[in-house]
């Protein structure tokens, strides 16, 4: 009989141990499961249904050590108030000055009126600062309040509900910062201000933030639970308008209260639920958070002695008392029989040993559930930011962390123990709210200039269109930047065009042979690349043409077309002074080029010189063309009604079909011309100095044409990344970015790249993977900095879409008017590798043309092979013309 009971109280034990213990396969479903309850929390769709309410917090920065000031702290707790003062010297935040006091609470406050409450506070921080040597300076201060509360901004908080005793009335859905800045204000404290809220875990993640590597996660495990982290901004759909990074307040305390954690509930935890406060709510928290451990243990002991497998023949009427048994004790199990001897128990060794390994259980299991939620948000903070592996700093306010390795192998996590997170890490909110809002001032002033209103676009329109009319008269053609050349080009494909033609496409260190083949059924094409060495492009104008033509002998040679004589194209993206299809002067070089005895020649003679230098009698050049009349031509092959060409690469350029009634330097009068505007040299006589930044003029200042080509130097892809790259250097000088240390690498000319721009913007594009584009360049970038790296770009390149919007309107309105019409249907051809190649540019310009040419239907039409095509459709319709 005794080996019997012997056996039933061990088995008692086993398996209420068994019942307190969840495997680790267990572990994973929960880790599975809390994931899905925060992505239910952060979406928009679901946020009102999910348990765990992912609340934003509107802090989107964790301190850099450059924070510096006098900060004032007040935080509600659950029985008394404290204030605190802190004075930080921006030295990387290293001992910082503080200075804190306590405030009991009456007892009948929490259960009164939300007025009472909020002015008692508001009292206490004026006693304090009456203690403290104060200068009626502005003080900035951080309010803890430890309560749900939905938050509209950093200072914005609504209070969702009370809990942990409180009940104060006329204040749940009312915004607590007002309350407590009336309250301050009622005590004549006008120099404080509140300007953030935030609860004790985002204030542990930010006190472990202030040395060292940036903390990102912050956990809390005391008499409640709950969990913060640095999410990226554009996941927190509750939050308008976010970018970057936001911390989002969890709450996951809710967690199972949708049922999602019934199959490891015990009835110990259901007995816990029955008589608590809110039964069938904060489930997680009851399993987890330390007012609850002692009352899960108690639950446990009075069920084994019902069992008779503790406590035999002795009274346990104690533990019939709830909350008799405290956490402490649970925690302190080496004094097991201490504490129980101490509530009037009397047990024995075996009963010592026994209760030990209850309480080891109820311990490890809200260790190991607390380990799985925390994997569970490494785990989304590792995907969103699409990392293969994720080192982060985490903020533990808790002795019951272990585990995450095992459910988050792929994360490393680095727990650094909190030191009064609540207090110090509320100052450290309300600094680094401080250093961005002055960081901001300092970004608003330096990119102000480089953001165009409306009025100035319509004044660059309306600049566009007076060098426009100016350029074209004979009389006044020489004083407008716009040289409106004429092409000689007079219709456009009407499909009818067939045969086979050459094209030669120069424009940069590349160069293409193509030969084209107009049928019934379509284009047909092939060609060859060529590359021109920096030593030909600036040497002699005989090496250059010569190199061309041993080019075009080779293509020809490997198509088998040295035996035909083929009309040709010639794509030449140069200024040249046309005066006929096929003759063509060259006015000045650009893109690098420099070859000698070539401006002010005919280069269709040139290239003819070549020829015949070369002994390559079979080449036969009908029409001369640059990149912008070609992208024309080979658009309207596709589309009728595109009589615009426009170049956004490289460089930048446009043409369009003017009336021969308004091209007063050709003669004639009757059809139409197309007009290359070589609009990248608009602004070279000052007319658009007003909108040249500083930024702009150190770019000019290092080009091989300073004072040339202004217009281009604002738009095209040469420019913008140097434009970039000065504005992130004035930003370091300023310590606005990159903690204002020297960064040697920028000082490079033409390190930052325009491709890059096209990149950063990217959509959705994790933050990560700028802050690796930047670490490329030798960049150690902050989440902060890569943020305001990508709205550096967006704002240089979204200046050169709307400056190429207001070159555009003026061109389609002109033509509007010329034609007497009340609206305008016209498509542009559109190439180049800004054009093409950025995620935003096109949406840009397209929007922008809409507000400014609202009388005209304007549609782009991206090009494909334009210059090369083009070079063989504008020879064609030669071709065909001649023959009629």
């Amino acid at each position: 009989m005794y080996v019997f009971m012997k056996l039933q109280q061990h088995g008692g034990v086993q398996r209420a141990l068994l019942a307190l213990t969840v495997p680790l396969e267990t572990l994973q479903v929960v880790k599975g499961r809390m994931l899905q309850a925060m992505c239910k929390g952060l979406s928009r769709q679901t946020h009102a249904q999910a348990n765990v309410r992912m609340l934003p917090t509107y802090i989107c920065s964790v301190p850099d050590g450059t924070e510096k000031g006098d900060l004032l702290v007040v935080e509600l707790c659950q029985s008394h108030v404290r204030t605190l003062r802190m004075t930080l010297s921006g030295n990387g935040n290293q001992s910082p000055k503080v200075m804190y006091k306590i405030f009991d609470m009456p007892g009948d406050i929490k259960q009164g009126k939300g007025e009472a409450l909020f002015d008692f506070i508001a009292q206490c921080v004026r006693q304090f600062l009456a203690g403290v040597s104060s200068p009626q300076q502005r003080l900035p201060l951080g309010f803890v309040f430890p309560f749900s509360c939905r938050q509209t901004g950093l200072d914005k908080a609504e209070l969702i509900c009370w809990s942990k005793g409180f009940s104060c009335s006329d204040v749940e859905g009312k915004d607590v910062v007002q309350l407590l800045q009336s309250a301050i204000n009622k005590q004549e404290l006008c120099h404080v201000d509140v300007v953030a809220l935030m609860n004790d875990t985002v204030g542990t993640m930010m006190t472990c933030s202030t040395e060292g590597e940036p903390c990102e996660v912050a956990l809390v495990m005391g008499m409640s639970t709950n969990s913060c982290f640095m999410a990226e901004a554009q996941q927190v759909e509750m939050a308008e308008n976010a970018s970057g990074q936001m911390c989002v307040n969890t709450e996951w305390g809710y967690f199972g209260d949708d049922g999602s954690l019934n199959d490891i509930l015990t009835p110990y935890d259901q007995r816990v639920d029955q008589e608590s406060a809110n039964p069938g709510e904060k489930r997680f928290e009851k399993l987890v958070g330390s007012l609850y451990l002692g009352e899960i243990v108690r639950h446990a002991l009075i069920a084994l002695a019902a069992e008779k497998a503790l406590f035999i023949g002795s009274s346990i009427d104690v533990l019939r008392t709830k909350d008799v048994l405290k956490t402490q004790h649970v925690l302190e199990i080496s004094k097991a029989q201490s504490a129980l001897e101490a509530l009037g128990l009397q047990p024995s060794e075996q009963d010592c040993c026994r209760v030990q390994q209850i309480c080891r259980a109820v311990v490890s299991r809200a260790a190991a559930l607390g380990a799985a939620g925390l994997a569970a948000i490494l785990s989304h903070m590792r995907q969103s930011r699409e990392l293969e592996q994720m080192m982060v700093n985490v903020g533990v306010d808790s002795k019951l962390y272990q585990g995450h390795r095992l459910l988050a192998p792929e994360c490393k996590a680095t727990l650094l123990p909190s030191v009064d997170g609540t207090g110090r890490g509320a100052a450290m909110v309300t600094a680094v709210t401080l250093r961005l809002a002055a960081q901001r001032r300092e970004v608003e002033q330096l990119l102000a200039p480089l953001r165009l209103s409306h009025a100035d676009l319509e004044r660059v329109q309306v600049l566009m269109r007076r060098e426009m009319e100016l350029g074209l008269g004979r009389e006044s053609n020489a004083n407008s930047s716009v040289r409106m050349l004429p092409t000689y080009v007079c219709s456009t494909p009407d499909g009818t065009e067939r045969g086979e033609f050459l094209a030669l496409d120069l424009g940069g260190t590349n160069f293409r042979v193509l030969v084209v083949r107009v049928a019934q059924d379509g284009i047909h094409m092939a060609s060859e690349i060529y590359v021109i060495p920096t030593t030909v492009m600036q040497g002699t104008g005989e090496a250059l043409f010569d190199h061309i033509i041993e080019c075009i002998m080779d293509f020809q040679l490997k198509q088998n077309l040295m035996d035909q004589i083929l009309p040709l194209g010639f794509t030449f993206s140069f200024p040249c002074q046309q005066l006929g299809l096929d003759k063509a002067v060259l006015l000045s070089w650009t893109k690098g080029f420099s070859a000698s005895g070539c401006v002010g020649q005919d280069v269709v003679h040139l290239l003819r010189e070549a020829a015949q230098r070369k002994q390559h009698l079979g080449l036969k050049v009908v029409a001369v063309v640059n990149d912008t009349v070609g992208t024309m031509m080979s658009c309207g092959y596709e589309d009728p009604k595109c009589e615009i060409g426009l170049i956004v690469g490289t460089g930048t350029n446009a043409c369009y079909m003017e009336e021969m009634e308004n091209v007063g330097t050709v003669e004639g009068e009757q059809g139409r011309m197309c007009i290359n505007m070589e609009w990248g040299a608009f602004g070279d006589n000052g007319c658009l100095d007003d909108f040249f930044t500083n930024f702009d003029r150190l770019v000019d200042e290092k080009t091989i044409n300073m004072g040339k080509q202004r217009f281009e130097k604002l738009i095209s892809g040469m420019y913008l990344g140097e434009i970039v790259r000065h504005v992130l250097l004035a930003l370091v000088e300023k310590q606005v970015l990159f903690r204002g240390k020297p960064c040697p690498k920028l000082q490079t000319r033409d390190i930052f790249q325009t491709k890059f721009l096209s990149t950063i913007e990217t959509d959705g594009l994790a933050l990560q993977k700028v802050r690796a584009i930047l670490q490329d360049l030798d960049l150690q970038a902050s989440f902060e900095d890569s943020i305001l790296v990508q709205e550096v770009c967006q704002t240089v390149s979204l200046r050169a879409a709307q400056l190429c919007a207001a070159g555009l309107a003026a061109v389609v309105e002109k033509m509007r008017e010329n034609r007497g019409l009340a609206r305008l249907s016209v498509t542009v051809g559109v190439d180049g590798t800004l054009y093409k190649m950025h995620p935003h540019f096109s949406q840009n310009l397209q929007k922008m043309l809409r507000d400014l040419a609202p009388n005209c239907t304007v549609t782009l039409l991206q090009s494909e092979d334009g210059s090369g095509k083009g070079a063989a459709l504008v020879a064609a319709v030669a071709w065909r013309e001649a023959e009629l």
